[in-house]
């Protein structure tokens, strides 16, 4: 994998916080599980989309989801922990990925943190406008078969989805296209690639992403080119990264800027449209301090203000 720089790694000028960053990126999740569960197409508009992708595939010679599909039913040592990986890898090592940035590569997590959240806000535009019926949902002649409903009984999935027993309602299941599994594994192997200090590391890198496009295939959930569109989703959004932190750099300002205004407006109230200017605790202050510092001191009472029997000032 070559070394990658991502886009707008200079230092933050604000140093992040945990309790920040955790509310933000749940949020981010939750907008995207709640839009991916809004964007439901109709489904023969999905099977049309599958189908199609099938036959482009078919034609360019890339039909490699019948062979790993028929494995992996044939073989369970295969097929269980494929489905394990499908089910479960995505909401773990993402996450992790996150949080060793977080805590050892600072200066670098802002950036990726945005770019992997561009990229998510993206496949979800993807989802909605392209409804795409996965291989395992497709009709039993298309020779795929669903081997998380074959091996449901070893995991805790249910059999019509990924998601918990009792839960499939809950999901999306024709949302295929672009593959975010696949997407989220090449960001974590970027990630790991670019800023891990060792081998094991670097390994890692390129086996995650590679295994779980064979997975994702394997398994039936996505098509080979469901896979290539997850990848092109982030090189969308590690282009489109360093826009978005500007433009989150500019609301931040504009929103401190105002914050302030608001601040001192309210500050320099003292009572009944009595107002300090700065460096003032009480009203005109600074102008009697400068009037008295004006002759080098406190000025001289003039002998009428000072009264018929006091003494004239020296000569």
């Amino acid at each position: 994998m070559p070394s990658t720089e991502i886009p707008g790694t200079e230092a933050p000028r604000t140093r992040l916080r945990w309790w920040t960053e955790l509310p933000l990126i749940l949020l981010v999740y939750a907008c995207y599980s709640a839009g991916r569960l809004l964007a439901r197409g109709n489904v023969e508009t999905a099977v049309d989309h599958g189908l199609a992708i099938l036959r482009v595939e078919k034609a360019l010679h890339l039909n490699a989801e019948h062979p790993l599909n028929r494995l992996f039913t044939r073989e369970a040592w295969l097929g269980v922990p494929a489905d394990f990986w499908y089910a479960s890898l995505h909401y773990l090592v993402t996450p992790a990925v996150l949080i060793w940035l977080f805590r050892s590569r600072a200066v670098r997590y802002r950036a990726a943190r945005t770019w992997l959240m561009t990229s998510t806000f993206i496949g979800l535009i993807g989802f909605t406008l392209l409804p795409t019926c996965p291989p395992r949902l497709l009709a039993a002649g298309h020779g795929f078969v669903d081997t998380m409903a074959q091996y449901s009984s070893y995991g805790w999935w249910g059999g019509e989805a990924s998601a918990p027993r009792g839960l499939g309602g809950m999901t999306n299941q024709y949302a295929a296209m672009p593959s975010l599994h696949v997407g989220w594994a090449l960001w974590c192997g970027i990630v790991l690639w670019r800023f891990g200090g060792n081998r094991a590391t670097k390994a890692l890198a390129l086996a995650y992403p590679l295994l779980t496009t064979v997975v994702v295939m394997g398994t039936a959930n996505h098509y080979f080119l469901d896979a290539v569109a997850g990848a092109a989703v982030m090189g969308v959004g590690l282009l489109l990264t360093p826009f978005v932190t500007r433009c989150a750099d500019r609301l931040r300002a504009r929103t401190a800027v105002t914050l302030g205004a608001a601040r001192g407006t309210r500050g320099s109230i003292v009572s009944g449209g009595c107002q300090t200017s700065t460096g003032e605790r009480i009203p005109r202050q600074r102008e009697s301090h400068i009037a008295g510092g004006a002759g080098g001191g406190e000025p001289d009472a003039s002998p009428a203000d000072a009264g018929e029997g006091a003494p004239a000032a020296a000569r």
